[in-house]
């Protein structure tokens, strides 16, 4: 029988930013213990693609691992795989970018590796056809995609086993499909399954090609998989059933497979990409629309023939639309990638100050928080958190590129999140505010430099498609009636923490800040953390005309509009100044056109976002230092003049005063969130409501200013003991 070719190749990431403790574990759990079994298998060779946070958290903390890689490669056991240095979706960046993240890529590899790369990983598989010229242009030959790809551009069957060249512009590249079956296969079921599929594969096509294409952590980091895979010895007999068909089975690479055999044929792909990425694409409702029509087809008895011809559901793309906070990161990162190039073009700016500008840029393009699917991704602050760290780095060191030290002020108008509206950036030396006049008047992100924080990196709660899987789940195990006789689907359902159903809330505004509320008097905390609609204005997200102001060190942004707030119009304007040298916003509120006699209940939120909310070292204190609390506890205090909001682990404090006391509210914004263990609630930020009851004086009209300042960490003194009443107090 002639030879089938196996080409195993795996896909090792961990994103930029994520915890050294998940490094650690994925490389004891994952990494490790594979490499430990296919080194005594000289045997099979494997092709690697290892990410570049990845790669170089490797290079500082495990030498040995990497100095073991590296002898492989010189053995010519493994082919080393490129890409995007830091993993980005290569759709989601400008050419120039694309190309230069994978020549840079390459050249690490050179020098880490030993490696020549020939071929590279596509991120998450999401292709768009044009990618092609940018991926040529770089000097990669080949990459892999799935076979999903190739069912939609018209190949089905056996012709999915070899390669394919496609073309852009005159440029060439060569594509390999990666198998479905053996991704469901591998290692998920016991290696004979594989062994029948291969064999009958042989038996019809010889000479074949069959690629397995897959995550590195689904061998010991996913869940239930090491004992699976390393204790109970699936590896093990999974090479040792490669091993043990030679005579018709040979394990290869990529490079030698394009090098020792001629393609399939030509064709071009359609924009997509894996599967289940464009099922999670979808909005909550047509998801549930397209489950219903996806089992349809799994139902008819003609559906193998069906599949190929039914288009998946949505497009990679629109998580930008789908959720506003991937949008505003994505924005910030092309107008710096714009910005490099206009500075990169200029020859007298220092190199040094471009590469160190142009580094940051690509790592504040890693993919895994600008969407969300079967991991937490965007619904991770500590993966936002590190994107917004990175694009503040390189905004700081096109600053130095382009001679902007020391203290200044500066006030630019431009359509910086891309909705055809203009908003407007007040820059000084130590923050960086963007503020969107045509919503709200709100101030949607706000960088603190020397901490190189976006402390408005929110995010809303928002519908998903699982969330009514979490409420059937949880009702059906409340229900008297589920017992282990009625257990089903629901038990294999994994809830991380008790009462997730409470925290499945929705918001019906961006949680960003000086949100302007109108409030009944008698409105209650309680009633803002449900779902009962208390808003008497309609502030919250109309449209500021603004202006702006330079007056010497300082500039400034006025925004007002007329408006009603509890039945009555009124007209509101608010300021935003910024000086040089300070790291303090200061924000001044005016209503006008109060009516007389009338009380108005009046609410400025301000949410504030950080990684952990239940956490020692992140707390509420008042101004003179006492703690009131951690960052997800409740506060509501009849008088307050100022409040601190404490990051002892960023050595940051955001100090908020107002000039007229006032009532306090502060909760927790926690959204609900899938995640390879389970389903988990999420700490995303806090919100923070000062609340006054406005009336007007002789002339109709009412003012507060408020500060936000931004500083290094004191020491916080503990709350006071309760005092014990006295027998007589009593």
């Amino acid at each position: 029988m002639s030879n089938l070719r196996l080409i195993l190749a795996l896909h090792n990431h961990q994103p930029v930013g994520n915890f050294e403790g998940v490094f650690e574990a994925a490389y004891r759990d994952s990494y490790l213990p594979f490499l430990e079994v296919l080194e005594r298998y000289p045997e099979i060779a494997f092709a690697l693609h290892t990410s570049g946070p990845l790669l170089e958290w490797l290079v500082d903390q495990r030498p040995d691992y990497v100095a073991r890689v590296r002898a492989l490669v010189e053995a010519g056991r493994v082919e080393i795989l490129g890409g995007g240095y830091f993993e980005p979706i290569m759709t989601m960046i400008p050419h120039v970018d694309r190309v230069g993240q994978i020549r840079a890529f390459s050249a690490y590899l050179q020098e880490v590796l030993g490696a020549k790369v020939r071929g590279m990983w596509t991120p998450e598989r999401v292709w768009e056809q044009h990618m092609v010229s940018a991926i040529a242009e770089a000097g990669v030959e080949y990459t892999v995609l799935d076979d999903f790809h190739f069912e939609r551009a018209g190949i089905a069957g056996d012709d999915l086993f070899g390669y394919y060249l496609t073309e852009d512009e005159g440029r060439l590249l060569k594509i390999f499909p990666g198998s479905e079956t053996l991704r469901y296969t591998i290692p998920f079921q016991e290696p004979h399954a594989t062994y029948e599929f291969l064999r009958g594969l042989a038996s019809r096509r010889p000479g074949a090609t069959v690629v397995f294409a897959d995550d590195g952590e689904k061998f010991g980091s996913w869940p239930e998989t090491y004992n699976h895979v390393y204790t109970r010895g699936w590896l093990t007999r999974f090479c040792d059933m490669i091993v043990g068909n030679r005579d018709w089975l040979t394990s290869t690479t990529l490079g030698r497979t394009v090098d020792a055999t001629l393609p399939l044929g030509k064709l071009y792909i359609a924009d997509g990409s894996y599967r289940e990425m464009t099922e999670w694409a979808l909005p909550p409702a047509r998801h549930h629309a397209y489950e219903q029509a996806a089992k349809l087809v799994r139902q008819h008895d003609r559906s193998t023939e069906i599949r190929p011809f039914v288009r998946a559901g949505g497009y990679w793309r629109n998580f930008k639309a789908r959720y506003p906070e991937s949008d505003e990161m994505y924005s910030r990162m092309l107008g710096l990638s714009r910005r490099l190039a206009d500075v990169a073009a200029r020859p007298e700016v220092d190199p040094d100050y471009l590469e160190a500008a142009r580094r940051e840029l690509y790592r504040g393009q890693c993919n895994c928080p600008y969407w969300h699917g079967a991991f937490g991704g965007l619904y991770l602050p500590h993966l936002r958190g590190a994107i917004y760290q990175a694009l503040i780095a390189c905004h700081d060191a096109l600053d130095e590129a382009e001679g902007k030290t020391g203290p200044r002020a500066s006030l630019e108008i431009g359509d910086f999140n891309l909705d055809a509206r203009q908003e407007v950036r007040i820059e000084n030396d130590r923050l960086i505010a963007f503020v969107r006049p045509a919503q709200g008047g709100h101030l949607y992100e706000l960088d603190v430099r020397k901490a190189g924080v976006n402390v408005l990196a929110t995010l809303d709660r928002r519908p998903e498609a699982y969330h009514q899987t979490i409420l059937d789940v949880i009702r059906a195990r409340g229900s008297a009636e589920h017992d282990a006789a009625h257990a089903g689907v629901e038990d294999r359902v994994v809830l991380k923490q008790d009462h997730l159903d409470d925290r499945i809330v929705y918001d019906d505004h961006s949680r960003k800040a000086l949100v302007d509320h109108f409030y009944p008097l008698d409105v209650t905390l309680d009633d803002l953390t449900s779902s009962r609609d208390v808003e008497r204005g309609d502030f919250v997200t109309g449209a500021y005309l603004a202006r702006v102001r330079r007056e010497g060190p300082k500039v400034g942004l006025v925004m007002e509009r007329p408006g009603v707030a509890d039945g009555r119009p009124i007209r509101l304007r608010k300021t935003i100044e910024a000086a040089a040298g300070s790291s303090t916003l200061e924000i001044r509120y005016e209503i006008e056109d109060l009516p007389p006699d009338v009380c108005l209940h009046f609410a400025v939120e301000i949410n504030l976002a950080a990684m952990a909310g239940h956490a020692d070292d992140r707390y509420y204190a008042t101004l003179a230092g006492e703690k009131l609390g951690m960052l997800d506890a409740r506060i509501d205090r009849p008088h307050m003049e100022g409040l601190t909001l404490a990051d002892e682990w960023l050595d940051l404090a955001v100090d908020l005063g107002w000039t007229k006391p006032c009532g306090l509210w502060c909760f927790p914004i926690e959204t609900v969130s899938q995640s390879e263990g389970g389903f988990e609630g999420v700490y995303q930020s806090s919100a923070v409501i000062p609340h006054w009851h406005v009336v007007g004086d002789e002339s109709g009209r009412w003012e507060v200013a408020v500060t936000m300042s931004f500083d290094a960490c004191k020491p916080a003194a503990e709350p006071a003991p309760q005092r014990r009443a006295s027998l007589a107090e009593v």
